[in-house]
């Protein structure tokens, strides 16, 4: 070192970084292996999911707790499968069409694998019918049968008017056809009908006889016309049973055929029924153009009738078909777009004369019917942005049943043709997997989530470092490679990644569970291995993609270092300043933190025991930094001076700094600045300072510390590292050191230092030079330690007030001055 330390105990560079010896490994083979298929340190998490699982109550749904990249959908799935494969195959659900009431289709469970088939056996009942039908009825019985009806009816309709021809005949009358109608005249004796100017020459009573006759005529035509509606209705009668008989045998005979396969099922029974009696009563839909034995451009046999919009009434809407091998398991599903659509199904509408029409076969299943009887995985962040999508599935859960609505019929958009399909019964376990601010948001604010949702599996982000666990993690790290198909992973690397992962996890004693973001690690380590055409991933490799994917990310720190080496932020690494400290902060831009130096200066004077907190007072400050501010306060007034009044007026402040400022971690920097600046005492500016400090005068941990201590060093390092240059971090930090490389080496070439220090007294100390002091026996402070200096500092800010006092009173009380009241 080209400088001497006055005090502290600089850390050894061993004491930077975890360095995992390759024993911990074990013996391993060279070979890709399979890995640990679950993840490390989740056995409580896992212990719930299986709770969740195997727990016959419907309200003991799963909410799966835990930061993003963790492995959480993965373990839940992997553990809900190998319950599935357990359970027994749920039932097939379909939508068929309700002949008394259309809107209202009806839902019918069949058992797995037997949907497919229905719809099938119902698509050749109408294929069957649309040939059997008119061969039916092109036959020589039914043409007999029929041409006998229709000769029976024109024998009797004739029968009727010649008797009543015959009769009006024998009285001297005929019954005329005019376009008015019917009409009934008398004749001459040639048989003629008789003229009015003949009619006029008749004696009086013989036209008298005319009209007696022709009225009685009348009435008996009156009589045989009121009959032929009657024997009209008798004849479609007639027709009609005839018809019906014919369709009865054709029906009959091809659902029995096609049924034979369902006559075990009750709930079908009912539909049968109805199918049947439909068909027959609309038989007259198999006699249209186009249903012949020469309709359409392919022979009868590869005619799909069944496809034409009127025999549409007989299809079947498979909603759910499952395997039929009882073994296959429970369904799981996981829904990645949870709209209201996709998660309780939807009904379809489709165009026709500038109307929006629909029926049963338009109804879609949603994710609850495919998972129906097992299990669904659903991300509560993409089920939340979605409208309406979230109260459907509380209400589903609620009642136990599968409602199909609209977003349009929420809120009333149009009014169009739609159905009410009859609701599925819901059996299932819903597994929502989200952050935890998702969980502790929803268990605040929805007095529902806590019935529905009994049962929470809270992913850990990391592990202890113990025993057989950074074996197990290199394992898991193994079993990427194979499921990536990736090459193996060299010893040396794997030793890497276990040590870039106590860095994830911020703590030198754990390892981040942090899947994804290793995972990232050993893919892109994967290509660079590749572009190097070596056979396995090597330490180097590991390190590259490391420092890429940090260098991808580093925009803002670079432009930050540029500042400083530019002197745009005025930051000092040499020399010594009174009231003046480097103090370290992390900032964060999406994933990627850095370290960055601010100086924090501090002003004195007398007054009136206020500690001005200049980032406060512009409302820059956060309410954990003004916390901090305010314990610095206390801890001046509690230590200092306890015989007179708090006399001081300060000012601290971050310069530069124009931008919000939060987080206790440079209280104690700022403390050790305001005890610089009373005490008159420079600090060293080749250090720079982390910390958060308690009213006692302990130091305590703060986050970020690998960051911030890198923050500094690249400042330093851009200038020259002179040995003597350091940073001060609380000792209860150390066991979160994690430091890269460069900084590793730096230390231990003796260019760069890192103290631990647990004390306010230990750390002022260090940065001045001069020892802190402690309290004698008299009481009192060393006369030349810094609490000593401080303490006569505000000694003085008492005296000097109270003499300002009286002098200003004995001013108000002289000849000419006003004594105030």
């Amino acid at each position: 070192m080209s400088g001497k330390l006055i005090t502290g105990v600089p850390l050894a560079a061993e004491q930077l970084c975890v360095v995992f010896d390759p024993k911990v490994l074990g013996v391993r083979s060279e070979a890709k292996t399979s890995g640990v298929q679950g993840l490390l340190g989740q056995d409580r998490a896992f212990e719930a999911i299986s709770l969740s699982a195997k727990i016959p109550y419907s309200d003991f749904n799963l909410f799966v707790l835990g930061r993003p990249g963790y492995g959480r959908h993965t373990a839940v799935h992997d553990l809900l499968a190998k319950e599935a494969a357990n359970r027994t195959v749920a039932s097939d659900w379909v939508y068929v069409n309700n002949f008394d009431a259309p809107h209202k289709p009806t839902a019918i469970e069949l058992p797995a694998g037997m949907a497919i088939p229905l719809r099938a056996a119902m698509q050749a009942v109408v294929d069957d019918l649309a040939n059997d039908i008119p061969a039916y009825f092109e036959a020589d019985d039914y043409q007999s049968k029929r041409r006998a009806i229709e000769q029976d009816y024109g024998e009797k309709h004739e029968q009727s008017f010649n008797d009543l021809m015959d009769n009006a005949k024998a009285k001297g009358l005929v019954v005329l056809r005019t376009p008015m109608g019917f009409m009934v005249a008398a004749t001459t004796q040639d048989g003629k009908p008789l003229t009015p100017d003949q009619y006029d020459a008749l004696p009086e009573a013989e036209q008298k006889d005319i009209d007696e006759k022709v009225a009685v005529t009348q009435k008996e035509l009156e009589n045989v016309l009121k009959e032929i509606p009657k024997r009209e209705k008798a004849h479609r009668r007639a027709l009609e049973e005839l018809n019906s008989g014919v369709a009865t045998r054709a029906v009959a005979d091809t659902m029995a055929e096609m049924t034979a396969d369902f006559t075990e099922i009750e709930a079908l029974q009912p539909y049968f029924v109805a199918v049947k009696a439909d068909l027959i009563e609309n038989a007259e839909l198999f006699l249209t153009n186009g249903t012949g034995a020469h309709a359409g451009a392919f022979p009868v046999e590869t005619t799909k009738f069944y496809q034409r919009p009127q025999f549409q009434r007989y299809s079947v809407n498979v909603m759910i078909c499952n395997p039929t091998d009882h073994n296959a398991g429970a369904a799981i599903v996981t829904e990645d777009l949870p709209t209201l659509g996709n998660l309780v199904g939807r009904v379809e509408h489709k165009s026709e004369m500038g109307a929006l029409v629909t029926d049963f076969t338009m109804i879609k299943p949603g994710a609850l019917h495919r998972a129906n009887g097992g299990y669904i995985i659903l991300d509560v962040r993409n089920l939340l942005t979605e409208p309406f999508a979230w109260d459907a599935l509380k209400r589903c859960l609620k009642t136990g049943q599968i409602s199909i609505t609209s977003v349009e019929q929420r809120l009333s958009l149009f009014a169009t043709t739609s159905l009410e399909p009859d609701p599925i019964p819901l059996n299932l376990r819903v597994a929502l997997v989200g952050e935890r601010m998702f969980y502790y948001l929803l268990m605040e604010l929805d007095p529902d989530f806590t019935d529905l949702f009994k049962v929470q599996a809270d992913f850990n982000d990391d592990v202890f470092i113990d025993g057989d666990t950074p074996k197990q993690f290199a394992d898991l790290l193994t079993g990427i490679t194979g499921r990536e198909n990736l090459r193996p992973l060299q010893t040396d690397a794997l030793l890497s990644l276990l040590t870039e992962a106590t860095r994830l996890a911020d703590d030198a004693e754990k390892l981040s569970l942090n899947v994804g973001k290793l995972s990232d690690i050993v893919r892109e380590a994967d290509f660079r291995a590749g572009t190097a055409e070596h056979k396995e991933i090597l330490a180097e490799d590991i390190d590259g993609a490391i420092a890429a994917i940090e260098d991808r990310a580093s925009r803002p720190r670079e432009r930050t270092q540029e500042a400083i080496a530019r002197n745009m932020l005025l930051i000092d690494t040499d020399g010594k300043e009174t009231g003046q400290i480097n103090a370290l902060s992390v900032l964060q831009i999406g994933d990627f933190m850095f370290g960055r130096p601010s100086r924090i200066t501090a002003r004195v004077r007398m007054g009136k025991g206020r500690v001005v907190d200049i980032e406060r007072e512009v409302e820059l400050g956060g309410p954990l930094h003004s916390k901090g501010m305010l314990i610095l306060s206390g801890y001046l007034s509690t230590l200092y001076a306890l015989d007179v009044p708090m006399s001081l007026w300060a000012s601290l402040v971050f310069e530069q700094s124009y931008g919000g400022v939060d987080g206790d971690s440079a209280s104690a920097a700022e403390l050790f600045t305001l005890l610089s600046a009373l005490s008159d005492c420079p600090i060293d500016q080749s250090f720079a300072v982390t910390g958060s400090v308690n009213q006692h005068g302990e130091v305590q941990p703060i986050g970020g510390v690998n960051q911030k201590i890198e923050g500094f060093f690249d400042v330093c390092a851009a200038r020259g590292l002179t040995g003597r240059q350091a940073v001060l971090i609380p000792d209860t930090n150390v066991k979160n050191l994690a430091l890269r490389r460069r900084v590793v080496q730096a230390v231990k070439d003796r260019k760069f230092n890192i103290i631990p220090f647990s004390t306010i007294n230990e750390g002022i100390g260090i940065l001045t030079g001069v020892e802190a002091g402690e309290r004698g026996k008299g009481g009192a402070f060393p006369e030349n330690s810094i609490n000593g200096k401080v303490e006569a500092r505000l000694q003085l800010f008492a005296r000097q007030l109270k003499s300002f006092g009286s002098h200003k009173n004995n001013d108000n009380s002289a000849p000419g001055g006003r004594k105030k009241k």
